[in-house]
């Protein structure tokens, strides 16, 4: 057998989260490899290789075997920085070089979120690559399949069938986007409709569909009533048996669905240099409702 034929799946012990341990990603993987480390996907939601030390072409090519590479997101202030060699990979750092940013997000301590949920077919994957990698910056992951079964049993009646606006106007870091105006109704605010509870599409375990909580809308509903509701589901998902937090070492990759958990970074000592590569994998489908 070779390395790539018999590699394990170790499960974080955690709600989400699992080691490919074995796996050499600078080889090519086999279609009934590749059907193993899928399955573990979907099982696990979010998938940890390390000590792989792959060249931007050989990220690229592992990152193609789950789908078609997304564009990064645009270029300019609070958006990303695409690698100078591939325009398919963004570079995620805090290090400023000759007084310019090489990357994108900075020191930035970021909320749960699940990315560009504001638009119809949001992305299903990302994958970060660890290039110099701090002991602080750890990236958290939140289970809403598991944040949606634990729910109680009268709250998740009320959510089941409703959908949520996913605010386009703003980024993370609260700044306007180009082409928005300041403020918005929850009526009138731009942005993509999604179900509030979806189905995975290959297992058909139901999850929450959250996007992030600012400016977030459960169309049909009072102001206030959406509100209420959506921060008693928010105070639920930071319940921490929902979790799993990945610390960095060097040459680490980590994959996660994007619809069906949330990440968000934690805080980064702006003394120690962070850099990271990134990938998006694009999603020709629409979240499917759970009715």
């Amino acid at each position: 057998m070779t390395i790539n034929d018999n590699f394990e799946v170790i499960p974080s012990g955690a709600a989400l989260g699992a080691d490919i341990v074995g796996l050499d990603l600078k080889k090519p993987i086999n279609k009934e490899t590749f059907e193993r480390v899928l399955d573990a996907w979907n099982e696990h939601l979010v998938l940890r290789f390390r000590n792989q030390m792959l060249t931007e072409e050989e990220f690229v090519r592992f990152s193609g075997y789950f789908g078609s590479l997304d564009d990064g997101p645009m270029v300019g202030p609070g958006h990303g920085t695409y690698h100078p060699r591939s325009a398919k990979i963004n570079v995620v750092s805090n290090i400023v070089s000759d007084g310019v940013a090489v990357g994108v997000l900075g020191n930035l301590d970021l909320a749960w979120h699940q990315d560009f949920t504001y638009k119809r077919l949001p992305p299903i994957a990302s994958l970060l690559y660890g290039i110099e990698t701090p002991e602080t910056g750890d990236t958290h992951f939140c289970n809403l399949n598991s944040a949606y079964e634990n729910l109680p049993e009268e709250l998740i009646k009320k959510i089941k069938g409703l959908s949520c606006k996913h605010d386009a106007t703003r980024s993370l870091g609260d700044t306007v986007r180009p082409g928005f105006d300041e403020k918005y109704d929850n009526v009138s605010r731009p942005g993509a409709i999604h179900p509030l509870v979806i189905k995975h599409h290959a297992t058909g375990k139901e999850f929450l569909f959250v996007g992030r909580r600012k400016n977030a809308w459960i169309v049909g509903l009072t102001d206030k009533e959406s509100d209420e509701l959506l921060d008693e589901i928010w105070a639920h998902i930071e319940d921490g048996s929902h979790h799993w937090s990945q610390r960095w070492q060097p040459d680490d990759i980590v994959l996660w669905n994007n619809r069906y958990t949330l990440h968000r970074r934690g805080e980064l000592d702006e003394r120690q240099s962070r850099l990271l590569h990134r990938i998006q994998i694009r999603d020709d489908t629409p979240p499917i409702a759970s009715l």
